[in-house]
């Protein structure tokens, strides 16, 4: 018999009972109508009514499959309608949300590279509160790079002061030299300008004395001439007197010499005149030319003088700035190294940055085990210990790719810590890794994510590593049907269960699932309320299954009927055989039936 029902023959049932609704209404007798008429209705009726309850127990047997009774006991849950919160849950490890890790960060001052040495160090899994000291590690060989170190920076501070001093000056020189500089240039271009100015220039003042000096030089020669002229009169006067001897020789002799002096005047007076206008057109042919030529040259002297001060300061500064950022660089240098070995002397104490319960490390980068103790060596960045922070714990824990979908950031989480079963923590899931976690060529093919649960209240006792489930809660579904999830039979991509009817039979029934739980799952269709359903299909199923492999009690093994058949009897080997199998057989069904009954006490609705 077929265990599911067509669509065809559930659409059927419904319409069948309205059709003997209908006829039902259509058939009522009427006062007004005649009693044979209503004989023949009655008739009809009874006829169609008969024919719809065949109908009707032939889709119900369509419906039902029948199974047999099992020999171990059954237990039955019945259905009823309650809210099915829909959740994840998954097992996982304790660790704090806020763990930090202490590492050393003193540099490896040692020649033989070996490390730091560990002078005191808390206890492992000591309780420490914010402030306390975890480590010191040994400081005396960054204390000697200190002492060597000021030495150096105060050096460099020196060389420093006086590069800039240099700096200052080349600066204060460049200046001096510039403007002495452009003075020299304006003081040779005014005097050209001056020279050759048409109006008010010296070459005009030097043609104008130049002139003077010839007109004065002609009036000279004119006075020189009258007076020759005179004297000359004077002269000859004297002299025709003397001849006369109105006159001694004494007059004429002074006469004469006066007529000398006249010409001498003269002779002086004409070579002056010739002096100025050799002057004059010296100065108008060639003094002239020959002065401006030296102005100009000494204007473009000035000039390119200018320009190479210029560039001399420009090269004499960049050279003081040079050193200037050199020995500024230097002392940088020397300087943040001081502050170096300040900061790594103040880093061979290391404090608690915050409360939490000291851990050692146990593990180097490469896997290797290490050794945390007082007088061990450890090297730069090696984690030394771990500060949890106990108030705030989360669970890290894995989701199968199966939900990933279903698990969103912000959902909220029940925790149970194995340690504590009697208390639940609130939590909050805060993040769902992207990737699956890597796979090992010894692992199975399964796709895990890696969630993280916070526990969202502040928590005591609880310590890192201990193991919590975590109750991701997705959904609420409100007032459905719900069954145990061990109640549900899959096979051949068809879901069933095995539900007991009221004349006490078992039988298989398909149903259509919904959402679950890791304890219930929604029923959409193929069952009703207060029905009872197996927990424990796998006993039908496995009688079923055993039925059909199992030999029957006659059949022997070629070999038994081959002894039997030569003895009259059979082995004693054979003997013992069955008698241990039918011991197994029995201490089984009593197992499997006392398992069996404490599941039917352990479900709850």
């Amino acid at each position: 018999m077929s265990t599911a029902v067509p669509e065809k023959e559930r659409q059927r049932v419904p319409s069948v009972a309205k059709l003997v609704s209908d006829t039902a209404s259509r058939t009522m007798p009427s006062v007004t109508v005649d009693v044979t008429r209503r004989r023949r209705r009655r008739i009809a009726l009874v006829s169609i009514f008969t024919a719809i309850t065949v109908a009707l127990f032939l889709v119900i047997l369509s419906m039902l499959d029948t199974v047999a009774a099992p020999s171990q006991p059954l237990v039955f849950y019945t259905l009823k309608r309650a809210d099915l919160p829909i959740t994840v849950t998954e097992r996982g490890n304790l660790e704090s949300q806020k763990n930090t890790e202490i590492r050393c960060e003193v540099e490896n001052l040692a020649f033989d590279r070996s490390g730091t040495q560990i002078l005191s160090i808390v206890p492992n899994g000591a309780a420490v509160k914010k402030g306390h000291l975890l480590v010191e590690l040994d400081s005396a060989p960054l204390r000697e790079k200190l002492d060597e170190q000021y030495v150096t920076y105060e050096q460099a501070r020196a060389k420093m002061i006086q590069a800039q001093a240099r700096y200052e000056n080349q600066l204060t020189q460049n200046r001096t030299q510039l403007e002495e500089a452009k003075l020299e240039m304006q003081l040779a271009e005014l005097s050209l300008k001056m020279y050759v100015d048409e109006d008010h220039g010296t070459y005009q003042i030097s043609l104008q004395q130049l002139e003077l000096r010839i007109q004065k030089a002609k009036n000279q020669i004119a006075e020189a001439l009258a007076a020759l002229a005179m004297q000359k009169i004077d002269r000859d006067g004297i002299e025709m007197l003397y001849k006369l001897g109105y006159r001694n020789k004494g007059d004429l002799e002074q006469a004469m010499y006066r007529y000398l002096q006249a010409e001498d005047n003269l002779v002086a007076a004409q070579n002056t005149l010739k002096k100025a206008m050799a002057e004059f057109n010296k100065l108008k042919a060639f003094e002239y030319e020959m002065e401006k030529a030296r102005l100009a040259g000494a204007l473009a002297s000035a000039e390119r003088k200018l320009e190479q001060v210029k560039r001399d300061n420009e090269a004499k500064l960049a050279e003081a700035k040079a050193a200037k950022i050199a020995a500024e660089r230097e002392f940088k240098k020397e300087e943040e190294q001081l502050n170096k070995y300040k900061e790594q002397l103040e880093k061979c104490k290391i404090y608690a940055p915050h409360d939490g319960m000291v851990v050692y490390a146990t593990r180097g980068h490469w896997g290797q085990t290490v050794d945390i103790q007082e007088g061990a060596f450890v090297r730069e960045r090696q984690k030394i210990l771990e500060l949890p922070d106990l108030k705030h714990m989360q669970v890290k824990l894995t989701v199968h790719e199966s939900v990933l979908n279903q698990v969103k950031i912000g959902l909220p989480a029940t925790i149970k810590v194995d340690a504590f079963p009697d208390k639940v923590y609130e939590g909050t899931v805060k993040s769902v890794v992207v990737l699956p976690n890597p796979v090992g060529w010894l692992s199975s093919d399964i796709k895990v994510y890696e969630t993280i649960v916070t526990i969202d209240e502040e928590a005591e006792k609880l310590k890192p590593g201990m193991t919590a489930v975590a109750e991701i809660h997705v959904d609420r579904l409100r007032n459905v049907l719900s069954v145990p999830v061990q109640a549900i039979a899959e096979r051949d991509k068809q879901t069933w269960c095995y539900v007991k009817t009221e004349e006490g039979n078992i039988v298989k029934r398909l149903v259509v699932l919904g959402r679950s739980n890791d304890k219930f799952v929604q029923v959409k269709s193929g069952m009703t309320e207060g029905e009872q359903v197996v927990l424990n299909p796998m006993a039908i199923i496995g009688e079923e299954e055993s039925k059909k492999q199992e030999p029957k009690p006659d059949d022997v093994s070629d070999v038994l009927k081959r002894t039997k058949k030569r003895t009259g009897k059979e082995s004693p080997k054979a003997e013992r055989t069955a008698e241990h199998s039918r011991k197994k057989a029995a201490e089984g069904k009593d197992r499997e039936a006392a398992d069996q009954a404490k599941l039917g006490q352990e479900i709850e609705p």
